[in-house]
């Protein structure tokens, strides 16, 4: 306790020693520290920053004279040694998508926040158009709304594209005889950026059997990102929506948009007001209650 005091006695000394050159030095720092945990936020990496975390806590409990954990210190110690390589490895698409767009000048976009654009609204009216078609007409969909989490992998899978979300477009492209209706369409900040791409498919094994491959596959993008996909079963004409690893069925086109709004708008309500988390919850949950049916439902 007397340690304590003695060092809040002290800080009014260190603080009349700061200057504003220290003030600029550390702003700066905290500047890349948050943007580079922003960064890797909106990558897959977060699992392995984590794991990394893990270690450095644990090497620092290894190295108190306290604990003498010897053995531990010593295979710690040794590891960090080829950390570097090792994270160089592990973190070489995000490295290599930063360098890109630094040198084409992009590297705004890593550090500007999001905003909704009208791009986006446009986006969920038409894909609500798109997949009031293709339920009545059991039309087979798969569409996923990109959020933080790139999904450059998957859209290496695919043909990429660049273009308006219409809804014309969308039955064309998920028209069973079109080239690129079997993958899924990719969007990113309200536009197409990829058809024809292949998800990969969900590990749970406890999912419903009557679940086909396009279920499967959007549930498992949805559990690999944080990504929103909108399903359409060709056998049976049903509207789903993926998030998080969780499979909502049996949606109608109006439960769809509402939904598709909470999740990728969730600052703006009908008016452009701000939605609170509880009333997102009460709202979809709300919608879902009345849609929800036993039937079966297939790719």
């Amino acid at each position: 306790m007397e340690t304590i005091l003695q060092t809040l006695e002290l800080v009014p000394e260190y603080l009349r020693l700061i200057g504003l050159t220290d003030l600029l030095d550390m702003a700066i720092i905290a500047f890349g520290i948050y943007h580079l945990f922003r960064f890797v936020r909106r990558s897959r990496s977060g699992q392995v920053v984590k794991a990394i975390l893990f270690i450095v806590v644990a090497m620092a409990l290894a190295n108190l004279p306290q604990l003498h954990l010897r053995v531990v210190r010593t295979v710690l110690n040794n590891a960090v040694e080829l950390g570097v390589i090792a994270l160089i490895i592990l973190f070489q698409p995000e490295l290599r998508r930063f360098l890109e767009q630094m040198g084409s000048g992009k590297i705004k976009e890593l550090f500007v926040a999001e905003s909704y654009s009208n791009d986006l609204e446009t986006a969920i009216k038409e894909t609500v158009d798109a997949y009031a078609s293709l339920s009545r007409d059991r039309v087979g969909a798969l569409m996923v709304f990109e959020r933080r989490t790139l999904l450059d992998d998957v859209l290496k899978t695919g043909t990429g594209l660049d273009c308006q979300v219409s809804a014309e477009l969308l039955k064309n492209l998920f028209w069973n005889k079109a080239p690129l209706h079997d993958g899924a369409v990719i969007v990113r900040s309200g536009r197409i950026i990829g058809a024809g791409c292949m998800l990969p498919l969900s590990g749970n094994v406890n999912l419903s059997r009557d679940l086909g491959m396009r279920h499967r596959a959007g549930i498992g993008i949805s559990e690999n990102s944080d990504a929103v996909v909108a399903i359409v079963s060709e056998e049976t004409g049903s509207i789903s929506v993926a998030v998080n690893g969780m499979l909502k069925r049996h949606l109608s086109p109006e439960t769809l948009e509402r939904l598709l709004r909470l999740e990728l708008m969730p600052g703006t309500g009908e008016e452009n007001k701000p939605v609170t988390a509880a009333a997102r919850i009460t709202s979809v949950f709300k919608g879902i209650k009345g849609d929800n049916s036993n039937g079966k439902e297939d790719s």
